[in-house]
This record gives structure tokens, sequence and C-alpha cells, in this order.
């Protein structure tokens, strides 16, 4: 009698399921696993075969989860979250161990993220962590990434969000151009003043938008599509530029005594299959810690 395919399915071919649903590609998770990208290839068609569904399309760039393959992706998580359980019961109590993949602005990484996550991965040498700075193209709910850190709250996706405090801005100039500016009594008069500030996509940034307001039609002299562009620029003396705390403040610039009246609001986003993870549970707390430490000026804490 030929056998099911229920019968025929191997369970050890979910997490190669997962780790390709998240790479998006065989060389990439073979390179995870640790096996040959024939033995990736092999094993998800023997599990589409057991379930007789295309679990992917494949492209050039990578492989894509089809309609059935979305389906069975919070079912494969709740699989490798049963495993890791069973592990952790024969496990000492301390350990974390696994991958995490996340994401967050180029600055928040190489400022503040980076650096902090020294002391976690000396505390828990088994923790492997993925840092990912274009956050324009991933995904959490196509579990690009497990976690995200964004000054934009995510609004697709199943996600649990919360609001973990917001970044302090300031108005800054190299110490030349401020020496050289033209003074008056209205600290707000910037009517021979040069800025520097964000290119016409990223207008609905609160930074472009208090531009927006105080140049009242002039044109910006100089725009950049990054954080760290326009802070280069500024300490060049090309104009002055709004910029977060954190990133101006041992830069060499000096803070104008202007009165910002905004500050950038910082969102953690959890997928929401893997917010009861213990290793995603780490990794996000030691990041919001990190963050709220009030030596990089975030503030109003959530």
């Amino acid at each position: 009698m030929e056998s099911s395919g229920i019968e025929q399915l191997h369970w050890d071919d979910a997490p190669v399921f997962l780790a390709v649903s998240r790479q998006g590609t065989l060389s990439a998770t073979a390179k995870e696993l640790g096996v040959g990208v024939a033995t990736v290839s092999r094993r998800i068609e023997r599990l589409e075969k057991a379930l007789g569904v295309t679990l992917f399309l494949r492209h050039q760039s990578g492989y894509r989860l089809t309609r059935e393959g979305e389906d069975l992706l919070p079912r494969a998580e709740q699989l490798e979250q049963a495993m890791l359980g069973f592990r952790q019961q024969r496990a000492p109590s301390n350990e974390v161990s696994g991958h995490v993949r996340l994401a967050t602005a180029e600055n928040l990484a190489n400022s503040i993220i980076i650096p902090a996550l020294a002391s976690l991965l000396a505390n828990y040498p088994d923790l492997t962590i993925d840092v990912v700075t274009d956050i324009s193209t991933v995904n959490l709910h196509g579990q690009e990434a497990d976690l995200a850190v964004r000054m934009t709250r995510p609004t697709r996706g199943n996600l649990k969000i919360r609001r973990i405090g917001a970044l302090e801005y300031g108005l800054y100039g190299s110490k030349s151009y401020v020496s050289s500016r033209v003074h008056t009594d209205d600290a707000c008069d910037f009517g021979q003043d040069r800025f520097i500030g964000w290119a016409e996509d990223f207008a609905h940034l609160p930074a472009a938008q208090w531009l927006d307001t105080h140049l009242q039609g002039r044109a910006l002299i100089l725009r950049t599509t990054t954080l760290s562009a326009q802070l280069q620029a500024a300490i060049a003396g090309i104009g002055l530029a709004v910029l977060p705390d954190f990133l101006a403040r041992n830069s060499g610039l000096e803070r104008l005594p202007v009165s910002m009246d905004f500050n950038q609001a910082i969102w953690l986003a959890v997928h929401t299959d893997l917010s009861r993870s213990r290793r995603i549970r780490v990794v996000a707390d030691h990041v919001v810690a990190a963050l709220q430490d009030s030596a990089y000026g975030l503030v109003d804490a959530q």
C-alpha cells in the first residue's frame, strides 16, 4: 500500500523550510545550517512532495513563499518554538542560543546598538545576531527579520509594537559656521543661514517638516538621504542641520540655543509568532535597555 503524504513527512524538514523562508536563497540557508545547497534543495522538494503543495516561487533573485507557504509558516514557527521549549527543559536556565535577525537604522546600529551587543554576546556565546540596516527592504511579516527598532511606526504585518521612547533633536553647525553667522535678537531668525536637510522622499520626517516650516519656501543648500551624510556636511561647515543629539553631541558641532518642538519616536516591533521566544526577548530587552540609557538622549521611555 502506498504511504500517505503525512507518513512521508520528515519533521526535520521544517527547520529547513523556515531557514529558506527567512534567508531567501539556498546558498544562505546552506551556510546557516551547515549543509550543502543540494541538501537544502532536496529537503524542500521532499517537503513539498509530502504536503502536495508548492511552498516557494523560484526566482533568479531567490526563493519567495507562495500563499500555501505563507499559510504553513506560523505552524512551522510553532513547531520551532515547541522544539526550543523541549530543549530548554534539559538546558541550563540561563542558556540562550540560536539566531536573531534585527533590523534598524544604520545610525542607531553604529552608535548605540552594536556597541551594546558586545556584553550580550559575551554572556550568551551560543547566540548569533544579524543586524540589517537597509530597513526599507526588510519585512518582519515575511520573516526577513525577527524584530526591528524603527523611527517610524510599522503599520503592516502580524506584529507586536511598543513605543520605547523618543530621540531629542537640536540645531547644529560647525564652530566656524556658527561663529560667522549673522546674529540677531531673534534666535529663530535664520534669514541668512544655509541649511542641510532631507531629500523629497523623506518629507514626512519630523526634522524635514521643522525645516520646511522655518525656511518658509527657501531651498536647502544640500539635501541627503541619510543622517550620517547630514552630519558630515555640517562638520564640513556647509550649513546648519537638524540632528539627533546622540549623533551630534560628540562630533565637535555646536548646538544652537533653539528649542525643537518635536521628538522622534522610536518603536520596537517583534513578529507576534516569535514574541515569546526566549532568544528574541533577550535581544529585544538588551537593545531597549541600551537605547533607554540616558547617555544617548532617548527621552519619554514607555
